[in-house]
């Protein structure tokens, strides 16, 4: 596996922005949903919002993947590359730690990492970088247009910046977190602890979400 060294010097407040105008969007969208949440989250509420319905992309072995596959799980899902000097491992390492804390429910969740720089990340790499974090993870890619279409989905910022003969990426450091019947439910800040993803998380599992299930 490469070892992510990279620096992304003049992309933090191009991150930072994105970041900003899409916790607006958020909070525009977690107020519409606020009446229809049972529980407290540490992450923002977007039940019932119309952004990150679905995707497409290619697993590891080339096999097209969407939602519907993990029917049944917990689905945590960031967009990065493997390259990525410190938020794609810090995210990554926290989702692992999620898993541990949950105990015996932590094989509940499905953490999906999505490239967004497909011309580096082959499906090989995306396999051994995910699996040194946690053996369960899948590293999820496409081609240059449907990473596109899928980054546009999911509102998801992204920006090649060139270094020298090179390139790194400015991007969103959000995670997204879907029920076991596929539906969006939170976003989680980057700067949100792996304590704080795993009460959310317990919230979801409880069984007094009663209203999303019975429409399951």
């Amino acid at each position: 596996m490469r070892s992510p060294t990279m620096k992304m010097s003049g992309t933090r407040s191009l991150a930072t922005l994105a970041r900003l105008l899409f916790l607006a969007g958020l909070l525009v969208l977690a107020a519409c949903g606020q009446e229809r949440s049972t529980g407290k989250f540490f992450g923002s509420d977007v039940t019932g919002s119309e952004f990150g319905r679905d995707f497409q992309l290619l697993d590891p072995d080339g096999r097209e993947r969407s939602l519907a596959d993990f029917r049944g799980k917990y689905v945590v899902m960031f967009f990065g590359y493997t390259q990525c000097p410190d938020a794609c491992p810090t995210a990554l390492a926290r989702a692992a730690e999620v898993r541990t804390q949950l105990g015996p429910e932590g094989n509940k969740v499905q953490v999906i990492f999505v490239t967004v720089d497909p011309e580096r990340d082959t499906g090989t790499l995306m396999r051994e970088y995910t699996h040194a974090f946690d053996p369960s993870f899948l590293g999820l890619r496409s081609d240059l247009a449907g990473t596109r279409k899928v980054a546009d989905d999911f509102r998801v910022f992204y920006q090649k910046v060139p270094t020298g003969s090179s390139y790194t990426l400015a991007h969103s450091t959000l995670s997204y977190v879907f029920d076991p019947q596929g539906r969006l439910r939170l976003v989680w800040q980057h700067d949100q602890t792996a304590s704080e993803c795993v009460s959310d998380l317990r919230t979801l599992m409880k069984p007094n979400h009663w209203f999303w299930r019975w429409f399951s």
